[in-house]
């Protein structure tokens, strides 16, 4: 049985992680939205701003060109991030558990591998647009994903795998 004291820090700490201190806690990270909606909508949201203020990023030769190789390196990365994880029998989606601590193929040089590219498709669709609200609506989106879910992620992964994620984690980077 837990102290009062005890007792009162572990709802607060489930209620900071996004579990309800009146349900039992569950085995996910408790992260605030799923990162391709939190993309999708801010990608809207920003070609919607473009509209209001066209600005563009590059001059209009080179923009696609970049944004075009954007596209490239991060849909390889996508679907080989995609391919390990599924590979070693565990969930993509943040809402499910994990069942195992993926550390092998580009796990290996970013812990984050899935964001990244989510990231490269994202600013490489906002260069092929040549859009400048759209690149700059992926801020928010970045401290979103930051701290309602990467963090949320990790302090989840370290629980469930203990020291095999510390040193995971003492090791790889969070993104690159």
């Amino acid at each position: 049985m837990l102290a009062p004291s005890q007792s009162t820090r572990l709802r607060q700490r489930e209620v900071r992680d996004g579990q309800s201190p009146s349900l039992p806690s569950q085995d996910i990270p408790g992260v605030v939205v799923l990162p391709p909606l939190l993309y999708g909508i801010a990608f809207v949201a920003g070609s919607f701003l473009h509209r209001l203020l066209p600005q563009p990023i590059l001059p209009l030769r080179v923009a696609p060109s970049i944004g075009v190789v954007l596209l490239l390196f991060g849909a390889a990365l996508a679907v080989w991030s995609r391919r390990t994880m599924v590979d070693a029998g565990t969930s993509t989606n943040p809402s499910q558990p994990a069942t195992a601590l993926v550390v092998s193929g580009p796990f290996r040089f970013s812990r984050n591998p899935m964001y990244a590219a989510r990231t490269l498709l994202y600013v490489g669709l906002a260069l092929l647009a040549n859009a400048l609200c759209v690149l700059a609506a992926l801020a928010p989106v970045l401290l979103t994903m930051h701290y309602g879910v990467i963090k949320r992620e990790e302090r989840y992964l370290e629980a469930k795998f203990g020291n095999a994620y510390e040193d995971y984690r003492t090791r790889v980077r969070r993104w690159i």
